[in-house]
């Protein structure tokens, strides 16, 4: 990492003396906490003796910085109570030669050569489902993770009995609700329970791996499977976001469902369902789902921890101290994405510049299942916009998170049958 140009020597960052100037400095927006000269804006600064000591970091190139295989100043890591709950093997804690052979061996289970194949089951569960939804109210946001979790359950465990998903989906919606609770370790805690049900799951993942080897069929072990679950959460967001986007703009809907009806023709004439070359000619509902990532930025940000004392942006940054890489504030800078409040999928017509679109992270630690995510999201609109037609319920506007962004009370809808328009 170039040291800054500046011959004077950087200021230390000190959350108490910050603090001191500014008793309200806490309690702020991170962006208007702290300004250098040269305007490069950086944010919530804290003290080891207020909690665990944080700075955010909300420039594009410093991003890639911190989060990128050639930084050998900064490392992945989260919160302690994180750290617990995920577990130390996770692949997310480790480094260097390790990490990398780690991460081969995870990433070939999400390699296209390894999900075309789904292509027919998760299509499969999407024509089980929406029957489901015809006629009837849901909860979009429960709806998605429902069927984000019945997409991971056969991607990484293939066919297995409902009363073994239905084990495994009640030992993970545990494990959620400790996630985002307070990191008390008492009896009868949310946290207390989810470290039981971690445990609990890493065993059944275990012995199904097992029971997949002794009868001949190969897979990844516990860190490939662990992989599919951990993403179903924030896929489900995704989706819920594409909803309530689609919902609010009756022109882009009727546009995806052109595209959709197109491939649905060729279909019908040849008899067949959905492949994975099918999924690659769908070009604005790619677009779609990508401003959805960039407007929603469900991965806010991540964790990177020094290593050593780095001197950074012009700031002296101790070891030990938390950077957090901003995503979301790249993601909705004017700079990059003009208008960035408007929902625009026509911006992603040209790629956007290098290290200012991060939807599944950057680096080495970036989301491996990214592909698998755009995969079943690609299926299930192909359906609902041919089949179905929704309204929002309530008229309750807003975001609530948990921890993801999501729409508030998870957008409750009224699906109904489309009725197709006459040729």
């Amino acid at each position: 990492m170039a040291p800054p140009t500046t011959q004077a020597p950087p200021p230390r960052l000190n959350g108490l003396a910050l603090h001191r100037r500014d008793p309200q400095a806490l309690h702020r927006k991170p962006k208007f906490l702290l300004r250098k000269p040269a305007e490069t804006v950086w944010g919530y600064i804290q003290d080891p003796h207020i909690g665990m000591p944080v700075c955010d970091d909300f420039e594009p190139g410093s991003g890639e910085d911190c989060s990128s295989e050639s930084s050998s100043s900064f490392q992945a890591d989260l919160s302690t109570k994180q750290r617990k709950m995920i577990g130390p093997e996770a692949i997310f804690f480790h480094q260097g030669a390790y990490h990398s052979r780690l991460k081969k061996l995870v990433q070939a289970s999400f390699l296209p050569s390894a999900i075309k194949g789904s292509v027919s089951e998760i299509e499969n569960i999407v024509l089980k489902l929406l029957p489901t939804w015809k006629n009837c109210t849901i909860n979009t946001l429960q709806e998605m993770k429902r069927y984000a979790f019945d997409v991971a359950m056969i991607s990484a465990l293939g066919n297995k009995q409902d009363l073994e998903m239905e084990g495994i989906k009640s030992l993970y919606q545990c494990l959620e609700k400790g996630y985002n609770s307070m990191p008390l370790d008492l009896p009868g805690t949310p946290f207390r329970k989810a470290m039981k049900a971690r445990k609990l799951l890493n065993e059944t993942l275990r012995r199904l791996i097992e029971k997949r080897r002794e009868s001949g069929r190969h897979g990844g072990g516990l860190q490939s499977h662990r992989s599919h679950f951990a993403a179903h959460d924030t896929t489900a967001s995704v989706l819920t976001w594409i909803l309530k986007y689609l919902h609010d703009n009756a022109n882009l809907l009727d546009a995806v469902t052109r595209e959709q009806e197109g491939i649905q023709r060729k279909l019908f004439e040849a008899n067949r369902g959905l492949t994975w070359e099918d999924t690659r000619r769908m070009p604005l509902t790619g677009r779609v789902i990508q401003e959805t990532l960039r407007s929603a930025s469900i991965l806010s940000f991540t964790f990177r921890e020094a290593v050593q004392d780095v001197e950074f942006e012009g700031y002296f940054i101790p070891k030990g101290w938390k950077v957090l890489p901003l995503f979301r504030t790249i993601h909705h800078s004017a700079e990059f994405f003009p208008q960035p409040e408007k929902f625009d999928p026509s911006r992603f017509e040209v790629p956007p510049r290098p290290n200012t679109y991060m939807p599944f992270g950057n680096g080495v630690h970036a989301c491996p299942g990214s592909e698998l995510a755009k995969l079943e999201i690609l299926i299930l609109l192909h359906h609902l916009t041919t089949s179905c037609r929704w309204q929002s319920v309530g008229g309750e506007d807003g975001i609530q998170y948990g921890p993801f962004p999501v729409p508030k009370r998870g957008l409750p809808i009224k699906v109904t049958v489309r009725k197709k328009k006459e040729p």
